[in-house]
């Protein structure tokens, strides 16, 4: 059995998590929280394989409570279950330990699956995010996984020249060369892309 932790402030949709899941025979849902500091607390009483987290909570946020219970719990995997598609909302996610984010209009089928997928020790990400298949994607360079690095850790080009001793223009060549073979329009969805192709 797969344990789950549901965490929602919205009693509504958390009551409705719960309910998805237990239909499935390999899930069991042993704890419910309604803001982030209960996440914590449930996290460290139930030690659930899998959270579902959401981001906006109150007392503690979603993110702040995936960073708190990364460090006690850090075999569970959470899973950002939101209705944002910001990516102000998936870096920091992503960066304080996420192995997945989800939106919320998920079906069961996808939610169920996606448990799966992160309980086996795989990342996701919601399909929209990415669609390019990874047999599509041409291989990085050694230097242009360099910049991408920099890139997720939020550095602009003057920073990354400064880091990498080249010139702006070099970077800007590089950012622009890993746009073009990760099929991304901006340098948010090529992180992202890189992220659930385990290129970072």
């Amino acid at each position: 059995m797969i344990r789950v932790l549901v965490a929602d402030d919205h009693p509504v949709v958390q009551h409705g998590l719960c309910q998805m899941l237990e239909l499935e025979e390999d899930i069991e849902v042993v704890g419910r929280a309604g803001d982030g500091a209960e996440a914590v607390a449930q996290a460290r009483e139930q030690h659930p394989d899998v959270i579902l987290m959401d981001v906006q909570m109150p007392n503690v946020d979603g993110i702040e409570a995936l960073r708190q219970i990364r460090q006690t719990e850090p075999d569970a995997h959470v899973i950002v279950l939101t209705t944002y598609r910001n990516e102000d909302y998936v870096f920091p996610s992503l960066q304080a330990g996420a192995s997945g984010y989800l939106l919320k209009d998920t079906t069961r089928e996808e939610l169920a699956g996606a448990i799966r997928t992160v309980a086996a020790g795989e990342s996701l990400l919601d399909p929209e995010w990415v669609s390019t298949k990874a047999s599509e994607l041409p291989a990085l360079t050694a230097r242009e996984r360099d910049v991408l690095r920099l890139m997720a850790d939020g550095r602009n080009n003057a920073e990354i020249a400064q880091t990498l001793f080249v010139s702006e223009n070099t970077v800007k060549t590089h950012v622009s060369n890993i746009l073009v073979k990760l099929g991304c329009r901006d340098r948010a969805a090529a992180v992202l892309t890189a992220w659930r192709r385990h290129l970072l």
